[in-house]
């Protein structure tokens, strides 16, 4: 299902738990997703296990110190 398609989901705390499991779920579901996360290197291993589990090459991880320029994108 794709219920999600066309829309961008900002999830806070994506690196582990919760918040990367809600990503996950997002993406799947055909979301882009921006991960915010206090952790780049966290954000990035979220990043590529939804990269792996979709394909989406439409992931950003935002680091909050350079929020501003919204982060860098993950292949």
């Amino acid at each position: 299902m794709n219920r999600l398609a066309g829309k961008v989901a900002m999830v806070t705390g994506a690196g582990r738990g919760i918040g990367a499991a809600i990503a996950l779920a997002f993406a799947r579901e055909g979301a882009s997703v921006a991960l915010a996360e206090l952790d780049i290197d966290t954000a990035r291993a979220t990043a590529e296990r939804i990269a792996a589990g979709t394909g989406s090459k439409q992931i950003v991880a935002v680091h909050r110190r350079h929020a501003k320029r919204i982060g860098e994108k993950i292949p």
